[in-house]
């Protein structure tokens, strides 16, 4: 009986803990808002995993040598422009209020690399030359900065591959 809970408990745990990360996922796909961030250029193939980019942020580039200073996970600020894309304000402070413009990223300090949550966009085999052009990373922000990649933009900032 005791052994049947176990399974029972730890079939039930493996299923909920997946089901919590979808359900946070999409509740920043559905409120979250748009932010476009600058990419720096990467190689856009692996022969293991098929096509995809390694996106690699201005942002990340230019805050590398702040990564021996900082939390391994925080917040920054960005100031959005009226496009929409995010350029370094400041990093968060509790008692510093967002100004008009603004929003939180959440950011992670990994093995001296400092990452901005998706480092990779896939697509599908055979379409590299439709994302060529990306410049901009197109990303859904929560209030409390999480966010979510959704895709890639061009130097017009025009949505790619759709």
């Amino acid at each position: 009986m005791l052994r049947t809970a176990v399974i029972f408990g730890g079939l039930a745990l493996a299923l909920l803990v997946p089901t919590g990360l979808i359900v946070q996922e999409e509740r920043v796909l559905r409120s979250g808002q748009v932010v476009l961030l600058e990419l720096a250029p990467v190689d856009p193939r692996s022969l293991l995993q098929g096509d995809y980019m390694i996106l690699d942020y201005a942002i990340s580039q230019a805050r590398r040598g702040d990564t021996d200073t900082l939390p391994p996970d925080g917040r920054l600020v960005l100031k959005l422009d009226a496009d929409g894309v995010g350029t370094f304000a400041r990093y968060d402070a509790p008692e510093t209020p967002l100004a008009p413009g603004e929003v939180k990223l959440r950011y992670r300090v990994r093995a001296g690399r400092f990452q901005l949550g998706a480092e990779s966009f896939f697509f599908q085999e055979g379409h590299a030359d439709r994302y060529e052009g990306a410049r901009y990373g197109e990303l859904r922000v929560a209030d409390d900065g999480d966010s979510v990649l959704v895709g890639l933009r061009d130097a017009q900032r025009q949505p790619l591959g759709r």
